[in-house]
């Protein structure tokens, strides 16, 4: 079954990319797992997905010491990326600079210098994704226009993170082409914005965006990371 999901999907993945004239394989899929379990991981991976997308510090330390144990260390491909791409307190930063490759929801100048305070210890250059709101959701988190600039002055400050690009998250419609304007907005911010980033970012930024329910709309926007949990493991 999940294999049938991923080869809809990076059929739709190519679809929407051929639409917005760039080809699939510029299109990073992260595989959200968020409550799968370990051996459903084991296998989207030996599906050829290198890049891997938790929710919560505490699930993922499950996963990682798992996965750590000497009866998993030959099922996860080394080349394995690991993603944090929900909402990150600062007092949990120092976890999530040990555990993951990638960090997709950078929503503060506070958070952000915890987590480069955190990587200097050890030693660790870390990417991250800035996370905007592009909606006026009160369950969405991201930072809005000035706190954002703010962020982005302080960036020379920050030597143990690599600013790659921004995150966002559109309101759920049942019909994706509602999230068109929004999508829209996070590029126009993006292009705005990408000149600041860390370097080669600042030339080939990431704009992750694009969920199981709009990826397709996300990918027409201009979306080159798209975040899907439902539609690979349903």
């Amino acid at each position: 079954m999940i294999s049938e999901n991923l080869n809809q999907i990076r059929e739709k993945i190519a679809k929407s990319a051929k639409k917005s004239c760039r080809k699939a394989d510029e299109i990073t899929l992260v595989a959200v797992t968020k409550t799968v379990e370990i051996d459903k991981i084991e296998e989207v991976t030996g599906l050829g997905v290198k890049n891997i997308g938790e929710n919560r510090i505490q699930a993922a330390t499950a996963k990682f010491e798992a996965f750590s144990s000497a009866s998993k260390t030959d099922f996860l491909p080394p080349a394995t990326t690991w993603h944090m791409i929900g909402h990150l307190q600062s007092n949990k930063a120092k976890k999530a600079v040990e555990l993951f490759d990638f960090i997709q929801s950078v929503d503060s100048l506070e958070l952000a210098k915890e987590i480069d305070k955190q990587a200097q210890k050890l030693n660790k250059n870390i990417k991250c994704l800035i996370e905007i709101k592009v909606s006026e959701e009160t369950s969405k988190f991201g930072l809005i226009e000035d706190n954002l600039k703010v962020l982005l002055e302080n960036i020379p400050r920050l030597n143990n993170i690599i600013f790659c690009g921004i995150m966002t998250m559109a309101p759920f419609f049942e019909n994706q082409e509602q999230a068109r304007p929004y999508f829209n907005k996070a590029k126009r911010t993006l292009d705005d914005v990408k000149n600041l980033l860390t370097e080669p970012y600042s030339k080939a930024p990431i704009l992750s965006m694009g969920m199981s329910n709009d990826f397709e709309a996300a990918i027409e926007e201009g979306s080159n990371m798209v975040r899907i949990g439902t539609a690979i493991f349903k």
